[in-house]
């Protein structure tokens, strides 16, 4: 099992255990299961509403999600948080080029890590 701690300046940070291996818990999944006010719009990654920045909770390595997909790619991209050089860069690796994520979309592995919001 993971340990995914959401911090947010207006709020206690909160940490919960989400199953790892079940390959369709996105972090937003997780967050309204435990009612952490993580702001969200259209939940198909087209609004870049639910951006995220998430790290390894030792700090010492890069997350383990996957690669963005071509709707968190759009959406990043439009918010400035990713560059064309960063993706290519992704296809070649196979891993995700920022910390920057949309949380109805980065689903969640087994890794323990700490997401970072806004608060609403």
């Amino acid at each position: 099992m993971a340990l995914i701690t959401f911090s947010s300046p207006m709020h206690k940070d909160k940490t919960v255990y989400a199953v790892a291996g079940s390959h369709t818990q996105t972090i937003l999944a997780l967050a309204k299961e435990h009612h952490i006010p993580i702001d969200f719009g259209c939940q198909e990654g087209n609004c870049g509403t639910c951006l995220v920045k998430v790290s390894s909770v030792d700090g010492k390595r890069a997350p383990m999600g996957g690669p963005l997909n071509v709707r968190e790619v759009a959406a990043l991209t439009e918010l400035g948080h990713i560059t064309k050089a960063q993706i290519e860069q992704m296809y070649v690796d196979d891993i995700p080029p920022t910390q920057w994520r949309l949380a109805c979309q980065m689903i969640i592995r087994d890794e323990d890590i700490l997401v970072e919001y806004p608060s609403k």
